[in-house]
């Protein structure tokens, strides 16, 4: 979906844009240009693993439903009794 994205920035570029990119980037970087683009395609790479691992989480956290447990009373104590005192109002 994100390479999409991408694609989409570079429509409007034909081939003259694309050559006036390469010869930008050759005289700004020069011979360090294949050392440029290794660190940053890795840099990317790194990106994109983390966006997939926070939304692993994400999910993991919005399908997650807790199992409620309960202990039945025991069947000694009656439920509708209260250990209570009771309340008497004055005569």
């Amino acid at each position: 979906m994100t390479d999409g994205l991408c694609l989409a920035f570079f429509t409007g570029v034909g081939t003259s844009e694309m050559v006036l990119l390469g010869i930008v980037a050759l005289l700004l970087f020069g011979s360090k240009l294949p050392e440029v683009a290794r660190n940053l395609g890795g840099t990317y790479r790194g990106l994109k693993k983390s966006v997939d691992e926070f939304k692993r989480e994400f999910e993991a956290v919005e399908t997650y439903e807790p199992k409620l447990t309960y202990a039945p009373a025991d069947e000694t104590e009656s439920t509708t009794e209260s250990n209570a005192p009771k309340f008497t109002p004055p005569a």
